[in-house]
This record gives C-alpha cells, structure tokens and sequence, in this order.
C-alpha cells in the first residue's frame, strides 16, 4: 500500500473507487470522471496538504478530502470526505485517514482562516454503524442531525398562490447576485452555514455544469428578490437510478418574508415545472433541526424522507 495525496490525473480512479463504494453502501453519493475531476480541481482544497489516498497498484483504495469552506467568521467548519473500497475494509484504513485528518486539519484550517477556531465534521449515514464506531472512537460527537427528502412528480402536485405582491421569475444573470445575496442572508441562522463568496457562488452553485438555469427560479416583490431557489441535475446519478431527479440545492427566504408562502410557492411552481422538463422526480436535504420549520413545508409539499445522516463534530486546538 503506498500512500500520498490525491493528484490532478486521479480523476479516473477516484470516480471508480466512489462507485465501488456506493454500490455497497447505498449512500446515494453517485460520482462520474467529471464529478471527480471536479472535486480534484475545487479552488478550497490544497491537494498536496489537504488530500490523503492509499493506493494499491494503480487503484485508489481509500481517501481523505479535507477542503476549507470559502468564508468563516467566529468558527470554522472543516468537513471531511473519502471512504475506503469495501474490499478493503477492517485493515485500518479509515482510522489512519482519521487520524491524518486530525492532525493535518489545523494547519490548513490557520493557513485559509487565521486566527478562527476550528471543528472538524464527519456526516455518517444512519446505515453506517460501523463509521459511527469509527469516529466515535476517535472522540467525536454526533451534533447534527439531516434528511434526504424526495417526492414523484408523478401526480398531485401542490397548488401554487403566491403570496400578495410576490411574482416567481426563471433566473437569469441579472438576478444571480441578488439571489446570492438572499441566500446569505436567509442562511445566517442556519447551523454549518457560511456566506458564499462571488467566487464560491459562481464555482458552486450557478457556475457549476450541474447548475440548470432553466429549472432555478427567484421570488420578486418590487423587482427585488426576496426569494430563490436553486436546482441541479446530477447526469451520473440520474443514469445509475434510471430517473431524472431535479435535485432543489437551495430553497432561501429573507426573513421578513418568512411564513407568508414564498417557499411554498417557490416549490409549488418549480415541481410543476420539473414535470414539464421531463423530470420525473425531485430531491432535497435538510436540516432536522432547521429553524424556519423546512421540513413541515417540504412534507406539505409532498417530499418524504428517504435517507438520514448524522454529523459527528470534533473541535480541535491550534497547531
């Protein structure tokens, strides 16, 4: 086994290991070349400093990704990524990437943010018993908890009345940066959450070749944007499942438009939407704890939880 960081030519490798890894778990996490080719390129990861894989011959049999987030003001959350192939498991693989995580976490984490806490997360699936012993054993703490939502759009979609004053528009250019802008706004009491750069907001969300225009749409009341909400189209996913899932990245609302229908009315016209794109069912995660009360509206639009995670913490001092 030899081991070193991740390089610009892994894609390959890296998107075989991730299928061998999904077909096991079920994790739902479906990568193609591209999608790896992407996750090796992403401008928050230091690949010589921030990337660990095992390799056994010219495979990638395990891995760790520890990119920065864009932003962080009081404290900032390093999420950790990888797995390890499951023929290659109870080897100790997963605790030596880990521990690597741990100790190379501080050292990015000052390097991007200087001076800001730390806390290194882990999200686990339910199913995985075994990756909860891992990181518990390590000293982590289970803090958060998340759903995966979907619903068919099949039938008995949900009727659409938007609020008094409030029109729904397809995004365009001229509403991105107001859209980010709501979006930062109506994220700053959401737990993880971080303010998008113009930088991170065009690489990640409208910028990115799953970003689909066309099924992305703002709230407008007086001409401004009050509302958004953001889909993506994942071709590898949608090839594995055999369906075309609109995946809602984000649903945002300005806090002073809360609990008067504009996500409600953002989901009811983008699921009317998708059924005319084509698609044929539609996807989203969420916090379980979310503070605007997401889920209730998600399940009165229709969506159901079909998958559960949890996010396991570990705040670490300065190197």
């Amino acid at each position: 086994m030899e081991w070193g960081p991740l390089t610009g030519d892994d894609a390959e490798a890296l998107a075989e290991l991730w299928a061998a890894m999904e077909a096991e778990d079920r994790t739902g996490e479906i990568q193609d070349v591209d999608d790896a080719a992407d996750q090796v390129s992403s401008h928050l990861v230091d690949l010589d400093a921030g990337t660990l894989a095992a390799r056994d011959g010219d495979r990638i049999v395990a891995f760790g990704y520890l990119p920065v987030r864009q932003t962080a003001d009081d404290l900032h959350m390093m999420r950790l990524s990888g797995g390890v192939h499951p023929a290659y498991r109870g080897q100790g693989l997963g605790r030596r990437i880990i521990d690597w995580s741990v100790r190379t976490a501080p050292g990015v984490s000052e390097r991007a943010h200087p001076g800001v806490p730390l806390e290194l997360h882990v999200d686990v699936l339910d199913a995985r018993s075994g990756l909860a012993a891992l990181v518990e054993g390590a000293g982590f703490t289970a803090v958060r908890w998340f759903a995966r939502m979907e619903r068919s759009l099949s039938g008995g979609l949900p009727a659409v009345r938007p609020p008094e004053g409030v029109s729904i528009a397809a995004w365009s250019p001229e509403f991105d940066e107001g859209a980010r802008q709501v979006r930062n706004e109506s994220f700053r009491d959401h737990w993880g959450s971080v303010r998008h750069t113009s930088e991170s907001w065009r690489a990640m969300m409208t910028g990115t070749r799953n970003f689909r225009p066309e099924s992305s749409f703002v709230a407008l009341a007086d001409g401004r944007p009050v509302g958004v909400l953001i889909t993506h189209f994942f071709e590898a996913a949608a090839a594995r499942r055999g369906e075309r899932q609109a995946w809602i990245q984000i649903i945002g609302t300005l806090r002073e438009w809360r609990g008067k229908g504009v996500a409600s009315t953002l989901i009811g016209h983008a699921l009317a939407t998708f059924g005319d794109q084509g698609y044929e069912s539609a996807g989203l995660g969420v916090d379980a704890d979310n503070p605007t009360g997401a889920v209730s509206v998600y399940a009165r639009a229709g969506f159901e939880i079909t998958r559960r995670s949890t996010t396991y913490a570990l705040p670490i001092k300065p190197a």
